[in-house]
């Protein structure tokens, strides 16, 4: 983060110094909120959460190096204590964002693809400049405060993944870090259950739009009716991208190849030129488009954007990451988070890349979607026997059961197991040389473990 002594950080976050023998001493390291990662000149963050409390951890943070701790209470290691841990977060993120005059501030939000697609605008824009950028999914009122304090110091910059989880999250996430380009992809059924209905979902979506001065950018997606229409909500010019012709910057000439990696010929005002992802599935093309058309606002000519998108790989694990055992089986590890939106779009990947290969879709269930949930989960069984899926693993229970009930409803060969444990021993029986295997699920279903128990055999 940007240097700053003890002192000078309480008068920042309006805090008080306590069992600080010099108010000098500087901070100069990342904001933690684990101890045992706490670095020399970290400042440690003591949230006191429902189970554990960082108050009981400001010692260790503090003998690991960490210069200092920003707490609610005294904590027997030297501190800035304040009311309130958050909202002193929320005022020093502030102050260090009005300190970065230098810096372009990308904000990315929407249902589905924001991690894919920071990663893919990261290793594009750091082809113009110096770029820091949010670190796996770390998008919340914690995360974004962290990316903020560790953008490099020569950043020209620095790309935000914003989720929300409601309305009003945006607006608190962009009062924190004003912005100049707000990215928003898509507009799904994902938490459905805390949002309401998808009206509600892009009303809360539209609030990084809606954050924008006169001076800033718009980057919508014309594919998705909800996103084109945040349009009327920005006061800064809009740059669409999308397949249609309409679109500033698009798409024209998709494929996808036997492995499932899209090409297509990109258009920008600025010219054309041609991308080969060497991403999986061809939902990717949508997060390529929004990501040309960061870069082509930013300067960046069509070839060199093309050759940046040709370049990327995935980033962040557990999206789409392809393993080859020595037996042929091929995993396909997509199983750090799952809606509908993404979950179809995995499957078709699936279908695209399986050739003669028998295909095997391990599907836990998607959380978080409300009184909808059982109908979207047996719709993307019925998807997955559509789409030729040969056999589909459900991962759970009620939910679980509703999408193999779909995919056997297709005539697909399905079976149900209770968890992570159960499935890993069906597959070890059911996995035959040459299959073709996705695993996909919400985060906390847990088969991300499952990925490596397959990988290691």
């Amino acid at each position: 983060m940007q240097a700053m002594s003890l002192g000078e950080l309480a008068e920042v976050v309006d805090g008080r110094l306590d069992h600080v023998p010099d108010p000098a001493v500087a901070v100069t390291g990342p904001l933690v909120v684990d101890s045992r990662k706490a670095a020399p000149g970290a400042l440690f963050l003591a949230f006191a959460g429902e189970h554990v409390d960082g108050h009981d951890f400001a010692v260790s943070a503090v003998e690991s190096g960490a210069a200092g701790v920003l707490a609610s209470r005294p904590c027997g290691a030297p501190a800035v204590l304040v009311p309130d841990v958050m909202a002193a977060l929320a005022r020093l993120t502030r102050w260090q964002s009005a300190r970065m005059p230098d810096v372009t501030r990308i904000g990315i939000t929407g249902s589905s693809g924001k991690t894919s697609t920071k990663d893919l605008l990261a290793q594009t824009l750091a082809r113009a400049g110096t770029t820091g950028a949010t670190v796996g999914s770390q998008n919340n009122e914690i995360g974004v405060p962290m990316t903020v304090a560790n953008c490099p110091a020569d950043a020209r910059f620095l790309v935000l993944e914003m989720g929300a989880r409601g309305g009003g999250h945006l607006t608190y996430l962009t009062d924190m870090v004003p912005l100049h380009i707000a990215l928003v992809l898509n507009v799904g059924a994902a938490h459905a259950g805390e949002f309401g209905s998808k009206e509600d979902t892009a009303k809360a979506k539209g609030e990084l739009v809606a954050s924008l001065a006169a001076d800033g950018l718009a980057v919508l997606n014309l594919d998705d009716p909800l996103v084109a229409g945040m349009a009327d909500r920005s006061a800064a010019p809009v740059l669409f991208f999308g397949r249609t012709e309409q679109a500033q910057v698009r798409a024209t000439q998709v494929t996808v190849d036997a492995e499932g990696r899209a090409r297509f010929l990109l258009t920008t005002p600025a010219g054309q030129a041609p991308v080969a992802l060497q991403l999986l599935g061809e939902h990717h093309v949508s997060n390529a488009l929004a990501v040309a058309a960061v870069a082509h606002h930013v300067g960046m000519a069509p070839g060199k954007i093309a050759a940046a998108l040709s370049g990327a790989v995935a980033a962040t694990g557990s999206r789409m990451q392809r393993y080859d055992r020595p037996d042929g089986v091929t995993v396909i590890d997509d199983a750090y988070n799952a809606n509908p939106d993404s979950m179809a779009a995995a499957l078709r990947a699936l279908a695209a890349m399986h050739g003669e290969r028998r295909t095997v879709a391990v599907l836990g269930e998607m959380r978080e979607l409300g009184a909808a949930s059982a109908e979207e989960h047996r719709a993307i069984g019925e998807l997955a026997a559509a789409l030729g899926t040969d056999v589909v693993v459900g991962v759970g229970s009620d939910d679980a059961a509703a999408m193999v009930d779909g995919a056997d409803s297709g005539g697909r060969e399905t079976h149900l197991v209770a968890d992570r444990t159960a499935a890993a021993v069906l597959l070890g029986a059911l996995l035959r040389p040459g299959d073709l295997v996705i695993v996909k699920a919400s985060l906390s279903v847990g088969l991300q473990q499952l990925v490596q128990d397959l990988v290691a055999v």
